[in-house]
């Protein structure tokens, strides 16, 4: 070979790797040759390109294995905000909603019923979606022809493949006859053989469409997914993703009973959402248990977790404002921004919004706080709106409305919602570091004006293994490990999330010390104009996909080379 023949595309030098299996940093080169590691080591030979990352962090491309992109893939190129923060495989297709497959007279279910669950404006859809494709493989194809910043994988959704199949039955949630179950089944071959790495469903009785009904999955009856997950096992392939009222509609015990029975059954391994709801601070223990109990009898069953507050955004400039029930706020939104805004400002106004108010549900101002640049994501109890309420002297709602109308009126509320019932993370950090857990939750693509929970990486890099101060911390090499190898095998792709030979090029360079997530704000990119909020960081020196750098410097290069990723896929040798 000639020194041009052997010469490798990339070489990353001199940086502290931190591989993904939990291992402890060491410095060293990365090769890469034909969007693969080729070798890791000292000195490695010439390359194509050279990046210096000497005093730098290097870790696998991180993997997101639950959002919500299923539309923003047809329309979008840059998978924001998860490519933000070090993502470079996503998974879609989660608890059950998407778009495929879809016949022509139910685009407007599929539609409202993202709407609704999901909070992704109609309009945005009703202009973003091309509805070039029927069937599951042709709506792999169409993302498959637009180039991304990350890679994406897709599980088959409950929802569309229920409506597909039983149309009006499944949307009045009707039992699935033998011959609907057949059919189903066939269909989730037929993904499985065009690429779908699993099936997602969801049986909360709270997702509900736009106009209010549940989601047609919620009844589904055992049989049905039986039959689902049968075809499933048939092939040898696929993983398997639910939402469950565990612990409010449902007897816990008898629904995590059917999903062991369904594992056991058919060997496919299972995640589902597990979160501390603070109306039972401890409710998530009884199903920690259970899982460790499948597990020690050889059932691949895994909670999904998320390592802050599952945080609901409130504002004059965002969905949801702790004044929406007063009707004089409800009319000034028809405003222009700036007169909506001087409006509120008068006190004839504000004093008339306050008097009008539905008072909050007992506790509720106690898990709100004023989102902070950057944003704290484990507040002090003393800083929520309460206690700073009560310490000056007027009333909590007085003091949001205020908060609220902060820079220029775009000032914003932080509502822990999840996982924040006694004012810390403690019960975060037990769910994260149990080994039948694996991070998740995070919702990219959806809850567009809600929340952002899609930065949850680069707070489990900052937070969690630099900044608390309030509780335990995680390793660098545990919270990596976590975001990369632990929720790529999760869901069966098992070719990236690790540096080493044979692995995929997915890597993020990070300046490890000047990494800083920034607040949320709110844009207006969406199709027809639709609103969503997005959140950026500092410290992403360079993210690369396949071996090309997709991000320099926390600002996209343009270029595009992530792919649907297609299947399974199996560990390097």
């Amino acid at each position: 070979m000639t020194e041009v023949d052997s010469a490798y595309d990339l070489v990353i030098r001199g940086g502290r790797i931190v591989d993904g299996t939990g291992s402890e940093p060491f410095v060293a080169d990365i090769a890469v040759r034909q969007g693969r590691i080729a070798a890791v080591g000292p000195d490695l030979g010439p390359s194509v390109e050279e990046f210096d990352a000497t005093g730098l962090l290097v870790t696998p491309g991180f993997v997101d294995i639950h959002t919500h992109y299923d539309g923003q893939v047809t329309w979008e190129n840059a998978l924001s905000p998860s490519s933000n923060h070090g993502v470079t495989t996503i998974v879609t297709g989660n608890c059950g909603v998407g778009f495929a497959p879809c016949r022509e007279q139910d685009h407007e279910e599929l539609v409202d019923l993202m709407a609704g669950v999901e909070d992704i404006p109609e309009v945005v859809m009703t202009e973003g979606l091309a509805w070039n494709w029927e069937t599951f493989p042709e709506y792999l194809d169409v993302v498959d022809s637009r180039p991304h910043d990350a890679d994406i994988a897709a599980m088959l959704p409950h929802s569309a493949l229920r409506v597909y199949v039983m149309g009006d039955r499944a949307v009045r949630r009707e039992p699935a006859n033998a011959d609907d179950i057949a059919q189903m089944a066939r269909l989730t071959t037929e993904a499985l053989e065009a690429g779908a790495i699993g099936f997602g469903t969801s049986r909360a009785i709270q997702q509900k469409s736009f106009a209010g009904v549940p989601i047609p999955t919620v009844g589904a009856g055992e049989d049905e997914l039986r039959g689902i997950l049968g075809a499933m096992a048939d092939k040898g392939s696929g993983v398997f993703q639910a939402l469950s009222d565990f612990d409010t509609f449902r007897d816990v015990a008898g629904e995590f009973g059917m999903f062991r029975r369904l594992v056991s059954e058919t060997g496919r391994p299972m995640s589902f959402t597990l979160n501390q709801k603070h109306d039972d601070p401890d409710g998530w223990r009884a199903l920690l248990d259970m899982t460790e109990q499948a597990n020690r009898d050889g059932l691949p069953i895994k909670g999904q977790v998320l390592g802050r507050p599952t945080g609901m955004l409130m504002g004059n400039d965002v969905s949801v404002s702790p004044f929406s029930t007063s009707p004089t706020y409800v009319e000034l939104a028809a405003l222009p921004w700036d007169a909506r805004i001087g409006q509120m400002r008068t006190p004839a106004v504000k004093d008339k919004i306050l008097a009008e108010c539905v008072p909050a549900k007992p506790g509720s101002w106690e898990r709100r706080f004023e989102l902070t640049d950057p944003p704290n994501y484990e507040p002090d109890p003393d800083r929520s709106i309460a206690a700073r309420a009560e310490a000056e002297g007027v009333e909590p709602a007085e003091l949001a409305y205020r908060i609220m109308l902060e820079n220029n009126g775009r000032g914003l509320i932080f509502a822990a919602v999840q996982n924040f019932a006694d004012g810390s993370l403690d019960a975060a950090y037990e769910m994260m570091v149990h080994p039948d857990t694996v991070l998740g939750l995070g919702d990219g693509g959806a809850h567009c004006g809600l929340i952002c929970d899609a930065s949850y990486p680069t707070s489990m890099l900052t937070l969690w293994t630099r900044d608390r101060t309030r509780g335990p911390k995680l390793t660098v090499p545990q919270a990596v490990r976590a975001l990369s190898s632990s929720t790529a095998e999760a869901v069966g792709l098992c070719d990236r999330g690790r540096i080493a030979p044979g692995y995929k090029a997915d890597l993020n360079v990070i300046d490890y010390d000047r990494l800083e997530l920034l607040a949320p704000r709110v844009v207006r990119d969406l199709p027809a104009g639709g609103r969503r909020v997005v959140q950026e960081a500092r410290g992403y020196v360079a993210t690369f996909v396949s071996g090309v750098a997709t991000r320099r410097d926390g600002r996209p290069t343009g270029a595009l080379p992530g792919r649907v990723v297609r299947g399974s896929q199996v560990q390097p040798a």
